[in-house]
């Protein structure tokens, strides 16, 4: 039986006084894909950022519970220690740092917590070589300052890699298909199902249903005014592309 790796009850967020998040509960089961959808505003990417801890969300009410643990207060970097990635709507550049550095740094943090011996950066550069091929992308890739210059492609490849490197069980992917050519889509869209397993589960937040051609979920939940009020499965992102939101939370 699959166990329940992410447990939302009762959650309630406020931003600078505004409340975003009134009363969402969702569950994941392990080896579980889930796409959330809603209209601009619904708090989809706020639910995101929430899971990962991002400081300026204040949880108000409720709790969240990855592989039953309560992480409800735990800071972003325990949750991604935990299991909890996060690949980023709008990918920040960090001018001077060099990507392979901070995947370097990122990959040590984690097998230190684990209690595991880090990589030299010999050992690192063998190891992403192999990681980054996968994904269609060259050496030259890791030399460039992080998202630095990056087209929107780059960008999303580089969370993607992340994703990979860091070997999370919950990856929550914030539009990751926002900005992306037919051909990137595709290349993400494999590297995802490459990189999912019945161990791990991912969680899709999306507009439009061309992602979730190529990575199709278990469940879609719609999102308006900060909850969850429909659950389907992919064929409802089919009815959102032919009807629309305001036809499909009519009837709801």
């Amino acid at each position: 039986m699959r166990q329940n790796l992410l447990e939302i009850k009762d959650l309630h967020i406020e931003v600078n006084n505004k409340k975003i998040i009134k009363g969402l509960n969702l569950s994941i089961k392990e080896g579980e894909k889930h796409a959330v959808m809603g209209p601009n505003g619904s708090g989809k990417s706020t639910l995101a950022k929430v899971i990962a801890g991002h400081p300026l969300y204040k949880i108000t009410q409720g709790s969240i519970y990855l592989k039953n643990k309560n992480i409800t207060n735990f800071p972003p970097e325990q949750r991604a220690q935990e299991g909890v990635f996060l690949a980023f709507q709008y990918p920040l550049e960090i001018p001077g740092v060099n990507n392979l550095d901070f995947l370097r740094l990122a990959f040590n943090a984690k097998l230190k917590y684990e209690g595991r011996k880090e990589l030299d950066p010999l050992d690192f550069f063998e190891f992403i070589h192999k990681e980054i091929k996968k994904i269609d992308l060259t050496d030259e890739f890791l030399n460039r300052n992080v998202n630095e210059g990056f087209s929107g492609g780059e960008k999303k490849k580089n969370e993607i890699l992340q994703m990979c490197l860091l070997n999370n069980e919950l990856s929550i992917l914030d539009e990751t298909d926002s900005g992306l050519d037919i051909d990137a889509l595709k290349s993400i869209s494999k590297s995802i199902n490459t990189f999912f397993n019945k161990k791990k589960s991912i969680i899709l937040i999306t507009h439009y249903q061309r992602l979730l051609d190529y990575v199709i979920p278990d469940f879609i939940h719609i999102m308006q005014n900060g909850k969850i009020i429909k659950t389907g499965n992919a064929y409802l992102a089919k009815q959102l592309e032919q009807h629309g939101y305001t036809n499909i939370l009519t009837k709801t």
